[in-house]
């Protein structure tokens, strides 16, 4: 569909996006029409020419490195030297003086509270409804559901409520009550009547007083009991009179008549413009935009049908709470909503300049993202403090960082809003933003409110920098290697150093199998135990498992050990996980070459006929894995990486693509959720004229040349083709 554009100032305007900026966005703000268009038309003009040249700063120290590579092809590589000519081009900044960061007004949930974090795209409204209410989460529904309690011993899940398996589940939550909020004599299992409250106070003798915090009642009887433990709550549900829908047929058949357990889950949420969406033009651009003014205004919501019933999903209330003071008091229903903006590299055909050229995205971004916020100022549903949440994906190095401080206060001065009122979250998956994270934090030290560490973004940025260098590891061996655990303890190390311990929060990545919630609970304890005050989730269910983590770990007292280690070294983070002498055999690279082929063709096949940017996708085996922009770019420039180095050839990863592809099509044409979506069209019908599987090889044999490694060109690209 071409677009229709109006003639606003310098500006080509898409009339889908001026007709949502100029009736839904700017009413009932304080911003006149006239002063946004002139305000974002000179900002925009002022901007786009630096973030040109940005760019170019990017391909010319790629290509000095590629050089240097090449000349040094058969020695072995001096740490020393390299580290030297990283600085000699402007790579490497030099580490200035020690800093504390100047960051004010930080909503608690920031600053105070450890816990989950949910991603979620922008452009699906229900999802977003989902995760911003994911602050709160059912324990025993998230129990019941998940592997967590295994199916053994009669405790199968089936199409019914499994008594058996309840009886395992008040089990397992005892235990968690018995673990994170003590009784003094007894146990939680041994308890046989209902706990009273008198005067406020709850009559069990706790062995921390202190963790009881409020109450509720209805016609004189207990409905729930609040408790605290590391800054999150836990609140037990009473179902004394047997009213509250449950699944189980026979009753509650909880001695104590508890009903549920909610835990406070998601503590954050980051809307998402970026990787986990496909919005190529202005009518993408303007569904996410109108999603964010929705939670911004508080009124987003959404109609579906559900096993045969038409549901309607709003944003939870607030909860409400009787103190041991007996006073009234509340609790935020909903998770605090950042928003992630597009990077510097992307443009957007939604607004055309005044020389033809399209708008830089992240830009576009910032103004838009920013202007819906001031709607939230009003009601402060979201934020409580007035300030402004953006996260800023895949900037290379400080001039970066604070090309991104220079953009936002722009953004403040034509909104009118006050200075650092938009704090930013610096997503640390860049190597040039890695080896000069204390300059990146340095220069946005004012408005810092969040560094991340995001491990398959990095890697893919580390394959295409040093892609000259040889043949790299097996993408799973990646995670054992010298420079990822510098990468993730220097994240931590280098946040500690500047202040962000009960400030900002220190953020560690994504459990990428919604399935497997045993498996996360083995492994996911780890973030917190790194020092991390967030790690991400893909779904509410997994937000209410992954918070006992974080009642079992003191995160404030981690962060306070771990500030006395050594920190990282900078020489482990620029170790290069190439394969010296690779013995690998044919079954051993075809293996490899199939598992990373799969992944692509399964994400690009959704992203480029669906429009869907981030799904469960089923991998080689079978098991969904949550797949967005970012496993797609480790995985392409794998294969690009070991082409280039003579590991396989374009023939034999041809023949793996096609093979795959139709292994793709079988596992989507059984998938119930591609259903909701338009016909599905496999790859193999006919390779030549599918646009996805075109593009899934262009990811693969032109990786080298796409900037920094980036998948978005080609997808932009391609998505665009199918849509027009």
């Amino acid at each position: 569909m071409k677009e229709k554009y109006i003639k606003i100032k310098n500006l080509s305007v898409s009339e889908n996006l001026a007709n949502f900026i100029n009736k839904e966005l700017l009413p009932e703000t304080k911003i006149k029409k006239e002063n946004f268009w002139k305000g974002f038309d000179k900002c925009v003009h002022e901007l786009a020419p630096k973030n040109r040249k940005l760019l170019q700063k990017r391909e010319r120290l790629q290509k000095a490195i590629d050089a240097l590579h090449i000349d040094k092809k058969d020695e072995r590589l001096n740490l020393k030297k390299y580290t030297k000519f990283l600085k000699k081009i402007g790579y490497l900044k030099k580490p200035g003086s020690n800093f504390k960061i100047k960051t004010n007004n930080v909503d608690i949930e920031i600053s105070n509270i450890c816990g989950p974090q949910l991603v979620c795209p922008v452009s699906n409204a229900r999802f977003l409804l989902n995760a911003a209410n994911a602050r709160w989460v059912s324990l025993y529904d998230s129990l019941y559901g998940t592997d967590v309690i295994p199916e053994t011993y009669g405790a199968v899940r089936g199409k019914t409520y499994n008594p058996i398996r309840g009886e395992k589940v008040i089990e397992y939550a005892r235990d968690i009550l018995d673990k994170y909020v003590p009784l003094k004599d007894k146990s939680w299992k041994n308890l046989t009547k209902i706990p009273e409250i008198i005067n406020n106070r709850i009559d069990l003798k706790l062995k921390n007083s202190k963790q009881f915090v409020g109450f509720n009642k209805k016609s004189n009887k207990l409905t729930s009991l609040l408790f605290v433990n590391n800054n999150l709550h836990i609140d037990i549900l009473f179902d004394q009179d047997g009213q509250m829908e449950i699944n189980n047929p026979d009753g509650n058949q909880d001695k104590i008549k508890i009903h549920d357990i909610f835990l406070e889950s998601a503590i954050s949420t980051i809307c998402d413009h970026e990787d986990s969406v496909a919005a190529v033009d202005a009518e993408d651009k303007v569904l996410g935009y109108k999603n964010w003014l929705g939670l911004m205004k508080g009124d987003l919501k959404v109609e579906f049908n559900k096993n045969g019933k038409k549901t309607l999903r709003k944003l939870n209330l607030d909860r409400n709470y009787i103190s041991v003071k007996g006073k009234k008091f509340k609790l935020h229903g909903r998770s605090l909503l950042l928003n992630r903006n597009v990077g510097h590299l992307m443009t957007n055909p939604a607004i055309l300049l005044k020389d033809g050229s399209e708008c830089p995205e992240g830009i576009l971004d910032a103004f838009v993202t920013s202007l819906a916020c001031l709607h939230d100022f009003k009601k402060k549903g979201n934020s409580r403090v007035s300030s402004i949440y953006i996260v800023k994906p895949k900037m290379h190095g400080p001039e970066e960082c604070d090309f991104t401080n220079l953009i936002f206060e722009k953004v403040e001065k034509v909104l009118n809003l006050k200075k650092y009122q938009i704090l930013c979250g610096i997503m640390d998956e860049e190597r040039r933003t890695s080896v000069n994270l204390k300059e990146c934090v340095r220069v946005l030290k004012n408005r810092v409110f969040f560094i991340n560490t995001g491990f398959l973004d990095r890697t893919g940025d580390e394959i295409h920098t040093s892609m000259e260098v040889g043949p790299m590891i097996k993408k799973g061996d990646m995670k054992s290697s010298k420079w990822i655990r510098a990468y993730e303890n220097n994240n931590v190390d280098i946040g500690l150093a500047c202040g962000f311990s009960g400030k900002c929060q220190i953020g560690k990545g994504m459990y990428p199998a919604p399935d497997l919630m045993g498996e996360m609970m083995k492994q996911k304890i780890v973030h917190p135990l790194s020092g991390a005050n967030c790690a991400w989730v893909p779904s509410p269910t997994a937000a209410a498992l992954h918070a006992l983590h974080y009642h079992e770990i003191d995160v404030f007292a981690k962060q306070k050990e771990l500030s006395k280690r050594k920190p990282a070294k900078l020489s482990d983070l620029l170790t290069i996980p190439i394969a010296r002498k690779p013995d690998w055999t044919m079954e051993e690279i075809t293996k490899e070459l199939k598992n990373n082929a799969q992944g692509i063709l399964g994400y690009v096949v959704r992203w480029i006929d669906q429009s869907v940017g981030c799904s469960k996708v089923p991998d080689i085996n079978g098991i969904g894995l949550m797949e967005d922009r970012a496993t797609c770019r480790i995985s392409s420039q794998h294969i690009a990486n070991w082409l280039h180095h003579g590991i396989c050839s374009k023939k034999h990863v041809l023949e793996i693509m096609k093979k795959m592809a139709k292994v793709v099509d079988s596992q989507n044409l059984k998938d119930p959720s591609m259903k909701g979506n338009s016909p599905y069209l496999p790859m193999s019908n006919d390779f030549d004229k599918s646009t996805a599987f075109k593009a899934a090889c262009e990811l693969v044999f032109h990786g080298k040349t796409q900037p920094s490694g980036y998948t978005e060109p080609i997808l932009h690209l391609n998505r665009l083709l199918k849509k027009n």
